[in-house]
């Protein structure tokens, strides 16, 4: 990332402003200063926002007349973005955000967060009357959730002896320490039991390898994974798993990534080289920035590649992981999805598709092909940068790249499976367990090939309408490191 340096100190010279001396911002404005800055540097459709054209004022005096009118750098940061038509799906999703503590949001890339340890998932109730219910699909290890009883097919029908309604779940859930009701499924329509579960937040650092194993079904010996976030904190981890795959001797390989909504765009990379390893320095996917960055760039220094070793640094530049990959060398990928699959799990999926054969089962993904930084307020806007501002902690994630597959594809709506099957509340299953709904179908798609029937598909079309982890600051993130 060092020519994206190099590019941004000549342009910050030359185009923010045609004055040829500069006048330290004005401490009032000291954070739109970085926000209008850092937007107009390296957001992706910065050409198409008038007010972070280059040449949209003529001094300094005239930005900060404006920023000093745009409000908070909250305000001014979702007031300069662009909603491109290619998102109807939901035209409110803008993938960019702003963030007054960045600690927070980098624990989170790391899988640390202050959470109950329930991940949760929203549904109406099936006989129209209105109702609202909640129900546990997964449970962080070491969490307080799972240190009192919580476990994953649970139904929850009333937190603190309220009941739930599609409005107040975040607010309700919001406390640190809170206590659920639960509640019998009853064909979809639950009805509240007596058993009450009190459940306090706690920071827990997650290990996204959620299950792995090998499963032996006849002749086949199928490694099972699954992978809940692209966190670089664990790549060795992850490594591991494949050395086990690796020596198991394993035939079939299966990728749960249901529950996985993205991360970084390295260990991406590194996750598509342990699959396969025979594409090593062959192009896995190319980054198209904004028209400033493209004109400036060699395209090669935009493209990722294969690789055959894990290499971190930390913001400092120092290794703290530097292993070989162990590669499967795989001609064929079972990937198991849902409508919370997204932006880098989408990436592996596409990135894969040109070179072997990539099988889905699940529910369509949800579609996400553009990817972001994490912008500090320094001259370079790094989190190491010279002046790097210490009297607040803002940082910005926007949107900076597009990315796609060595054909130039990707994916806007998501990927469509060729086996359809959603998971249903009634009958979650055990994660990892062969019997577990959407494990046992994809054995089955590896064994016999079937893909099923439409009527099938219409019998688990079940759609879920709120995800708990929506509330996490890089709920499906695909981002880069600026080095």
């Amino acid at each position: 990332m060092k020519l994206f340096k190099a590019f941004l100190i000549a342009f910050l010279l030359i185009t923010i402003v045609s004055c040829s001396e500069k006048e330290d911002t004005p401490s009032n404005i000291e954070v739109q200063d970085f926000v209008w800055k850092g937007l107009n540097a390296y957001y992706l459709w910065q050409d198409l926002v008038p007010d972070l054209l280059d040449r949209r004022f003529n001094n300094d005096q005239e930005l900060y007349s404006y920023l000093s009118s745009a409000g908070d750098p909250s305000n001014l940061f979702y007031n300069s973005l662009y909603i491109p038509n290619e998102y109807p799906k939901d035209p409110n999703k803008t993938y960019s955000w702003i963030v007054d503590d960045y600690i927070a949001l980098e624990q989170s890339f790391q899988s640390i967060r202050l959470t109950s340890g329930m991940k949760l998932k929203g549904a109406d109730y099936l006989d129209a009357s209105g109702g609202y219910y909640i129900y546990v699909y997964d449970v962080v290890k070491g969490s307080d959730a799972e240190a009192n009883g919580i476990t994953r097919g649970m139904i929850i029908t009333e937190v603190n002896g309220t009941i739930l309604t599609r409005d107040n779940v975040n607010s309700l859930l919001g406390n640190n320490s809170f206590t659920v009701h639960l509640a019998d499924y009853n064909m979809g329509n639950p009805v509240t039991n007596t058993t009450t579960i009190n459940v306090t937040k706690t920071q827990v650092t997650e290990n996204p390898v959620k299950e792995a194993k090998v499963i032996v079904n006849g002749a086949k010996k199928i490694g099972y994974l699954m992978y809940n976030q692209f966190s670089s904190s664990f790549d060795a981890e992850l490594n591991a798993e494949f050395l086990k795959f690796k020596n198991d001797g394993i035939t079939d390989l299966i990728i749960d990534l249901r529950y996985n909504g993205g991360g970084s765009v390295k260990t991406a990379v590194y996750l598509g080289g342990m699959i396969t390893g025979q594409f090593n320095g062959e192009l896995f996917a190319k980054q198209v920035w904004n028209s400033k960055i493209m004109a400036t760039t060699n395209p090669n220094d935009l493209n990722n590649n294969f690789t055959d070793r894990i290499l971190n640094k930390d913001n400092n530049q120092n290794v703290i992981l530097d292993e070989a990959i162990n590669s499967l060398n795989l001609e064929t990928v079972y990937f198991i999805v849902s409508e919370s699959s997204a932006s880098a799990s989408e990436l592996v999926i596409n990135a894969l598709s040109p070179y072997i054969t990539v099988k889905l089962v699940g529910v369509q993904t949800y579609g996400k092909h553009v990817g972001s930084i994490t912008l500090y307020d320094s001259d370079n806007f790094s989190r190491n940068g010279p002046n790097f501002k210490t009297n607040h902690t803002w940082a910005m994630q926007p949107i900076v790249l597009e990315i796609q597959n060595k054909n130039g594809e990707n994916k806007p709506l998501g990927f469509i499976p060729e086996v359809t099957m959603a998971e249903n509340p009634e009958n979650l299953g055990i994660i990892g367990n062969p019997t577990e709904p959407l494990l046992e179908r994809t054995i089955q798609y590896i064994t016999t090939g079937a893909k099923g029937s439409t009527a099938v598909k219409k019998a688990t079309s079940f759609k879920p309408q709120w995800n708990s982890n929506m509330t996490y600051p890089d709920y499906n993130n695909m981002y880069i490191d600026l080095k």
